[in-house]
């Protein structure tokens, strides 16, 4: 793709089938993708398009079974190895026996870092994402919201260049997720990151995004991408402007292209 350099992620004919007992399900076909360093890249479809199936596949959870993918110029395996990327579920899966610092500082440990070099990336990290202060606090003392910012703020703490993102704030409730959304843009803005994200929202995905990956039902193929035009500058307002509503359009037409609201 024209204008996009280096690459971080790369895919070229990917495909994924995973065999079961009631024999192969083909999630992902002939996908070629090509994600630029600091892009923010959501990929939205119907439930079962294989959107977190790519996703993992990036992350080297899954391997795929047909074509080639590379992360920063690595087979995923390595970049899995070499802590290429931080990984954001759905849920904030954080250890509720743990301190938020404590939950921030996991990955950390099993890097071999020092307490000093701990300390810093975790006061860090917290500051990005507006937790300063609840160092002490457990899981269960935070709102919905806090959480997942702590579990956002763990993947930051590998200090990667790419963070890989599924639905992070799918459960939560549109004022809450309003708010994340604006958290995430401002901190992808500071920090120059490459995201990949996962999401069933169209306006979360046109608010976030750089370009937005249709995907079709399975077996999930790439149907459209599509560059946003926004400037990098988002007040939520500006989901009430036509350029706005003009994308979600082209994303939901998409959509509908790929038969996505068929049962």
């Amino acid at each position: 793709m024209t204008g996009i350099s280096p690459a971080v992620v790369a895919a070229s004919k990917l495909g994924l089938t995973f065999q079961t007992n009631d024999g192969p399900v083909q999630a992902l076909s002939n996908v070629d993708l090509t994600i630029g360093k600091g892009e923010f890249v959501s990929f939205i479809g119907p439930s079962g398009c294989g959107k977190t199936t790519l996703l993992r596949v990036i992350a080297d959870l899954e391997k795929p079974t047909s074509g080639t993918i590379s992360v920063n110029g690595m087979t995923a395996e390595q970049a899995r190895e070499k802590r290429a990327y931080g990984y954001v579920f759905q849920a904030a899966a954080l250890f509720p026996w743990r301190t938020i610092e404590r939950n921030v500082a996991l990955p950390l440990e099993i890097m071999g870092l020092s307490r000093a070099a701990q300390a810093e990336r975790i006061k860090r990290t917290l500051d990005l994402v507006n937790l300063s202060g609840f160092e002490k606090k457990y899981p269960w003392q935070l709102s919905g919201g806090m959480q997942q910012r702590a579990s956002i703020a763990r993947a930051l703490a590998f200090d990667a260049d790419l963070l890989l993102m599924d639905e992070p704030f799918g459960a939560l409730d549109e004022i809450v997720r309003d708010h994340l959304n604006e958290q995430l843009l401002e901190l992808w803005s500071r920090t120059n990151k490459t995201i990949c994200f996962v999401t069933h929202s169209i306006p979360e995905a046109v608010y976030l995004s750089t370009r937005i990956v249709v995907m079709s039902p399975r077996p999930g193929r790439v149907s459209d991408i599509i560059e946003s035009t926004l400037p990098r500058e988002r007040p939520l307002g500006i989901r009430e402007t036509p350029e706005f509503l003009a994308i979600a359009a082209r994303v939901r037409d998409g959509l509908r292209a790929g038969h996505s609201y068929d049962d």
